[in-house]
């Protein structure tokens, strides 16, 4: 049977999740990556890694959202982030402004120098933020392991990530009839540098856009941007399986 990886999923907010890894195991994926998105998170998704160490990587970061209160939180998740697989998920979000641009940009540059203190991946979040995205993560020089979490750029954004050396990870929203610019996108990512992930319990891909989303349908996204690609889905589901191990490393069971 073909083989997936799921590079981003939090697992930890569905009802059973060593059952949920299970199920996606059974269906296809060979392993996963849960990121945290504070303290509590992090922690809840390094348990489930010491439960399924054969399936399972962690990371460790504080998402934009709670940005205010990384002065409370980077002690904790600098120590996690040691022994953690990759610093994430954190980045900018001037969507919704849940916390301060300032405290934003701030938390965000703090976890980006600690990956490459650690020369770790950094998982990044990025909405309606793409330009101090480009521009944080250009100083920081990290190349593919700068990995663009649920990346939503179009052609011209695409482009300029790409020369960076960032790494893609598409998510559900390659599968949606508003997503043509977004394919559009995804036709200008390197095949060597890119991932496809979940983002569960969110952005369920289509034909399931109502239900909570799981990691097995990560497959339905690697099906997408094979069309896109003109490509065997057999070639993406190695060719982003291989790239996360190569970014991310690979579950020790």
């Amino acid at each position: 049977m073909t083989t997936w990886v799921d590079s981003h999923c939090h697992v930890f907010m569905l009802d059973d999740p060593p059952g949920a890894v299970d199920r996606a195991v059974a269906a296809g994926i060979e392993w996963m990556l849960v990121p945290g998105v504070d303290l509590e998170t992090s922690l809840q998704a390094r348990r489930l890694a010491s439960e399924r160490p054969d399936r399972v990587l962690w990371a460790t970061g504080l998402h934009p959202h709670d940005a205010e209160h990384w002065d409370e939180q980077q002690a904790r998740i600098s120590a996690l982030a040691v022994e953690a697989a990759a610093i994430g998920e954190v980045g900018l979000d001037y969507y919704r402004n849940l916390s301060p641009r300032d405290d934003q940009k701030r938390a965000f540059r703090d976890q980006v120098q600690l990956a490459s203190d650690l020369g770790k991946p950094v998982i990044v979040h990025t909405r309606d933020s793409f330009a101090d995205v480009y521009e944080i993560l250009g100083e920081a020089d990290l190349g593919e392991k700068a990995v663009l979490h649920c990346w939503t750029g179009g052609p011209r954004w695409t482009k300029r990530f790409r020369e960076l050396g960032a790494t893609f990870s598409f998510a559900g929203p390659i599968t949606y009839a508003t997503g043509d610019t977004l394919r559009l996108g995804a036709a200008e990512a390197p095949p060597e540098r890119t991932l496809v992930e979940t983002d569960t319990p969110y952005l369920t891909p289509e034909p399931h856009r109502s239900e909570t989303n799981r990691p097995e349908w990560s497959i339905l996204n690697g099906i997408a941007l094979a069309e896109i690609w003109d490509m065997d889905a057999d070639d993406v589901a190695r060719s982003t399986s291989e790239n996360s191990a190569r970014v991310f490393g690979t579950p020790r069971g």
